[in-house]
């Protein structure tokens, strides 16, 4: 399959791709549909079978809207060019941001701090990836940013709660908008004999990435394995965590073709990203958890949040990729020794 990969042109590569997933994503729709529809005709609505079953189906049919939307992204991304993807990227990070900051209270002195992060380092941050500033853009929210949000918000003169409010925001920012803008800085790295392929890259890392997470959740529930932090996640579990990594790891090697790695190279570094990205989808787990905000649900007639990162959010779409696209583009430069 490498060679294969291989001896296709950039358009045959595009095409297959585009033939394969959209072909996949829309096979795997309408059986869900069909079963959806096949168990909403059975009369025993409230049998033990049709609950469990339709639990199934129900997180089944996020984990589809999830691929959907990331499909949707990388290929927006591949369409729209470098600037235009810096901008969509930077949409998607100020929408997570804003609902990461949700399920936390403010007070007025975080104002100053708030508008400092949505409108001055969320687009500086876009704008040096854009301008492949790759040494600025790496250490400006670790570093400056660490340093000047404490720093607006002790001006507000409110000390109460100071060391949480500041924590929370400064969280935020870091898997928001530092993690999410690692993404489209994957179409400015310069591989030698790889050009104009960057979006390549994004769709290595946004299957491999997903495709471990959803066989993670499968073989939990498909096994009834015992949840090894209940607390936190009940479908989490070590063996199933070790059988999606390596899942999403071999797809990688598989897809080594439309990348500049080898295959080895290419398991390498899809299990990087593979393991960074379920785990920090169970820190996200965790965050839900300590807030108190499970899900969205809808409740006499009108949608109630009951959670900002639950099922329905767009952060819980692309939490795992906030974690897995910086670690993911950093092993690539360090590695391969890319220009910065």
């Amino acid at each position: 399959m490498y060679q294969f990969l291989k001896n296709l042109s950039t358009n045959q590569q595009i095409a297959a791709l585009f033939v394969t997933v959209f072909g996949f994503l829309l096979i795997v729709s309408v059986v869900l549909f069909l079963l959806t529809f096949r168990l909403d005709h059975r009369q025993d609505h409230d049998s033990a079978y049709s609950v469990r079953h339709r639990a199934d189906l129900n997180n089944a049919e996020g984990v589809l809207k999830t691929s959907w939307f990331m499909t949707a992204v990388f290929w927006l991304a591949w369409i729209a060019g470098t600037s235009v993807a810096s901008v969509l990227f930077g949409l998607v990070s100020f929408f997570c941001l804003r609902e990461f900051i949700s399920i936390s209270p403010t007070r007025r002195a975080d104002h100053r701090s708030l508008i400092l992060a949505f409108f001055v380092i969320l687009p500086l941050q876009y704008v040096l990836v854009a301008y492949e500033r790759f040494d600025l853009f790496s250490v400006l929210i670790p570093v400056y940013v660490f340093l000047a949000i404490p720093v607006a918000s002790v001006l507000a003169n409110d000390p109460q709660g100071f060391l949480e409010r500041n924590a929370k925001l400064q969280w935020g920012i870091m898997v928001c908008v530092y993690g999410m803008s690692h993404v489209p800085a994957l179409l400015l790295l310069k591989f030698p004999h790889y050009t104009h392929k960057g979006a390549f890259l994004i769709f290595f890392l946004v299957l491999t990435v997903q495709m471990a997470t959803l066989t993670q959740h499968l073989v939990s529930r498909k096994l009834r394995l015992p949840p090894s932090l209940p607390n936190i996640s009940q479908s989490f579990n070590w063996t199933s965590w070790v059988i999606g990594v390596a899942v999403g790891s071999v797809i990688g090697a598989l897809l080594a073709g439309i990348t500049p790695f080898v295959p080895g190279q290419a398991f390498a570094m899809a299990l990087i990203a593979c393991a960074s990205g379920t785990l920090g989808h169970l820190v996200m787990k965790a965050l839900k958890r300590d807030r108190g905000v499970p899900i969205w649900r809808e409740e006499a007639g009108s949608v109630r949040l009951a959670a900002i990162t639950g099922a329905g959010g767009l952060l819980y779409r692309v939490d795992a990729l906030c974690f897995a696209a910086p670690i993911f583009f950093h092993s690539l430069k360090w590695y391969f020794d890319l220009p910065r």
